[in-house]
């Protein structure tokens, strides 16, 4: 949902949280595999962040920027004296986040490191802002206010390789996950104006992304001047099931902010050296994500991303209340209340007024719920479900456990 009071910015609503939802738990499954730690950082900075971390001079137009409602106040009130505690004057001009390197820099450089803590792998889904322009904010693919799962490894050059290889292979994954049929690698190397450090440094920084994207052994092409003004980059372009191209995941070398922000870390022989970052993200706008699995799709979401993974029709009002009792075992578990650590599944139950059961059967099916779950009086004295599918494949008499360990195996096969 898009409001006028607040445009580029989305409401979620419940389905589309509970796929959030799936798609950050999966990330956060991933991050254990890949060695990240997921931190928080704020949301507003002072602009004096901005200045050193170099987005002042080269983002700034693309930046919201916030100042205190007691300083507005004071402005007006200038001519009158204020002992108000409460009102600091000196606050200034703070800028909202259009990206979180510059936080995790700031976490980097709260405590000493050595060599033996390299790489720091640091992953936060905060949301950012960046403002663009009205006319080109288009539905969840353009938008002002949006989440990445954004992360920032900090490690010695020696480790870029293997790194960027890594980041890679965290792409090819997670995209297999989703089943798309193809995706491109692109290399942008230096824009012509305003960047961020020596040429030399650049032609380093482009060389190692250009090892590791021959390591991979796919094809790639490159794009002239279209990387960020701090560092080249990878850009991943996916296609979906209907051959259309999207912009995606992106993985970006930087040299640059680490020393903007002199950041240091201790080496093997005890020299200060400074670290080099990539910053990568695997699904961009977790915002643009969904557009394009919704479009791939066809809204007929996989069981481990559905929203709507289950309903429960009774055949009568008689058996609301084991349909009910049914979606809450289906849901949470039978021993729900005595436990915590089971996984928990969306099933709703169909509580509208009677009509015709093979016609609330078919409007479960065109709102795409994986599972149909029927009851009446024989499932109601055995304690069972009868089950089909979206599809109209009917599998037959199950019991709740057996129904959980059906959802179970599709969530680990990701299917």
């Amino acid at each position: 949902m898009i409001h006028p009071v607040s445009p580029g910015s989305i409401f979620m609503l419940p389905h589309g949280t509970r796929i959030v939802h799936k798609l950050q738990d999966f990330l956060r499954t991933e991050y254990a595999r890949y060695g990240y730690d997921e931190v928080m950082t704020p949301l507003i900075y002072k602009k004096e962040l901005w200045e050193t971390s170099g987005h002042w001079q080269n983002y700034m137009e693309d930046m919201f920027m916030v100042k205190s409602g007691r300083e507005q106040t004071c402005n007006h009130e200038h001519n009158h004296h204020n002992d108000d505690p409460l009102i600091d004057t000196d606050e200034g001009l703070f800028g909202l986040k259009p990206m979180n390197c510059p936080g995790h820099c700031l976490i980097f450089d709260s405590t000493p490191k050595s060599y033996r803590d390299l790489p720091i792998r640091l992953a936060d889904f905060s949301p950012l802002h960046r403002n663009e322009a009205s006319g080109a904010l288009s539905g969840l693919t353009r938008v002002r206010r949006f989440h990445q799962d954004d992360a920032h490894i900090f490690c010695a050059e020696k480790h870029i390789e293997q790194e960027i290889t890594s980041c890679l292979s965290f792409v090819d994954r997670v995209y297999k996950a989703f089943k798309f049929p193809h995706y491109d690698l692109t290399l942008s190397t230096r824009p012509e104006s305003q960047y961020i450090g020596s040429i030399e440094e650049w032609d380093h920084a482009e060389a190692s992304l250009t090892q590791a994207l021959n390591g991979t052994g796919r094809p790639w092409s490159i794009k002239e001047g279209d990387g960020a003004f701090y560092g080249p980059k990878i850009d991943i372009m996916v296609k979906d099931s209907s051959g259309k191209s999207h912009q995606t995941a992106t993985i970006q070398l930087d040299f640059q902010l680490p020393r903007r922000f002199g950041l240091k870390y201790v080496d093997e022989n005890d020299v200060s050296q400074t670290p080099v970052i990539v910053h990568r993200a695997i699904l961009g706008s977790i915002e643009r994500m969904m557009a394009i699995l919704i479009e791939h799709t066809g809204g007929k979401w996989p069981f481990w991303l559905s929203p709507r993974q289950g309903v429960v029709i009774p055949v009568s009002t008689q058996f609301s209340d084991y349909a009910k009792k049914v979606a809450q075992s289906l849901s949470l578990g039978e021993d729900h209340e005595s436990s915590s650590s089971h996984e928990q599944y969306y099933v709703d139950v169909d509580s509208s007024p009677r009509d015709r059961l093979n016609k609330m059967i078919r409007q479960a099916q065109l709102q795409q719920y994986n599972f149909i779950f029927v009851v009446g009086q024989k499932e109601m004295d055995e304690g069972t479900v009868n089950v089909r599918t979206r599809k109209g494949e009917v599998l037959g008499t199950m019991g709740v456990d057996q129904v959980r360990k059906m959802f179970a195996s599709m969530t680990k096969n990701l299917e």
